[in-house]
C-alpha cells in the first residue's frame, strides 16, 4: 500500500491556479455533495465552524474518493492537536493567526517527524498510515505535508517576508476578514485598503516562491487575486450559499402570496359571472 500523494502541494509547486470554497457545515455528507460540483479543493474549517477531530475524519473519509482535495483548518497552531490531525489523514493545513516567522518554525516542526520536527509518533494507531499497512509512511509523510500559514493581521504583514521565507512553508493565506478588523475596517473585508494590501502581499510571497491564496466572495475581487497571483483562492462559503438560495427561494414565493391569494377570489368571480349570462341567456329564450 503506497502513502496517497498530495494532489494540492503538488498542484502548488506546479504554479497552477486552484478555486476552492469554504465549508463551514461540519457535515461529512454536505461536504460529499460539495466534493461534486468541481471546486479543486474544501477547506474544512475548525476554526469557526462547529468541527472537531471526529468531525473532520468523517469528512476527510467522504472526501477520499474524489478530485477536491481537502485542506483542514484547525482552531489555532497547537501541536498536539495539529498532531492528532496529521494521524486521521490530513494532509494539508490551514493554520490560522501567524504573526512571525519564529512561529512560523515551530508550526512547520509539528508537522515533521524527528529529528526534521516534533510530530509525535504514532503511526500503528493512525489512518493516515492505513494503520502501518503503508510500510514507507514515516519516512514519506513529511514530504506530503503541505503546510499554509494563515497571515491575517497589520502585524503580521509586517513579518510577511520573514514568514514566507521560512523552510517548510508552502503558502501564505491571507485572510481577509480578521486583517481588515485589524487595519480598523471591521465588517468591510472588500474595501479598497484591504484588497490593495492583499495585493502587496501576494507580490512578497511571489517573490519568496511561494504561493500566495485568499478568500473572496466577490467574483471581480477574487479574479483580481489570481490575476495578481493568487494560487489558491476560495470563492465562496457554503454556509453562505444556502442561505443566500434558501432566503431567495422564500422571499420570491412569500412577496407572491398576496397575488396568488387574489387569483382564486378573481376566478370564483369569473364562474359567477359566467353563470349569470347563461341564465340571462336562457331565461331570454323562453
Amino acid at each position: 500500500m503506497q502513502n496517497p500523494s498530495n494532489r494540492f502541494k503538488a498542484r502548488l509547486r506546479e504554479a497552477t491556479p486552484q478555486i476552492g470554497l469554504w465549508s463551514g457545515l461540519a457535515n461529512s455528507y454536505s461536504v460529499e455533495l460539495l466534493a461534486c460540483a468541481g471546486f479543486d479543493w474544501l477547506l474544512l474549517d475548525g476554526e469557526h465552524a462547529p468541527n472537531d477531530v471526529h468531525s473532520v475524519l468523517a469528512q476527510l473519509q467522504a472526501l477520499a474518493p474524489y478530485s477536491a482535495q481537502p485542506v483542514v483548518r484547525p482552531v489555532q497552531d497547537d501541536p498536539a492537536l495539529i498532531k492528532q490531525y496529521l494521524d486521521i489523514g490530513a494532509q494539508t493545513l490551514l493554520v490560522p493567526m501567524i504573526e512571525t516567522a519564529e512561529q512560523a518554525v515551530r508550526l512547520v516542526a509539528a508537522t515533521r517527524y524527528p529529528p526534521q520536527g516534533t510530530r509525535g509518533v504514532g503511526s500503528a494507531l493512525a489512518r493516515a498510515s492505513r494503520w502501518n499497512k503503508v510500510g514507507s509512511y514515516l519516512q514519506e509523510a513529511d514530504s506530503q505535508i503541505c503546510v499554509l500559514v494563515q497571515v491575517e493581521s497589520a502585524n503580521a504583514m509586517k513579518h510577511l517576508r520573514e514568514i514566507a521565507a521560512v523552510d517548510g512553508v508552502d503558502g501564505v493565506f491571507f485572510g481577509p476578514a480578521d486583517l481588515a478588523a485589524s487595519m480598523g475596517l471591521l465588517g468591510r473585508p472588500a474595501d479598497r485598503r484591504v484588497k490593495e494590501c492583499i495585493l502587496a502581499g501576494i507580490d512578497c510571497v511571489k517573490q519568496a516562491g511561494k504561493a500566495a491564496g485568499t478568500l473572496a466572495s466577490d467574483p471581480l475581487l477574487a479574479r483580481q487575486y489570481l490575476h495578481a497571483g493568487a494560487h489558491f483562492v476560495a470563492v465562496g462559503v457554503d454556509t453562505t450559499l444556502l442561505l443566500r438560495a434558501a432566503s431567495e427561494l422564500a422571499d420570491q414565493f412569500k412577496s407572491q402570496l398576496s397575488t396568488l391569494a387574489e387569483a382564486p377570489q378573481s376566478a370564483t368571480s369569473d364562474a359567477a359571472d359566467a353563470n349569470r349570462a347563461s341564465d340571462t341567456a336562457r331565461n331570454g329564450r323562453r
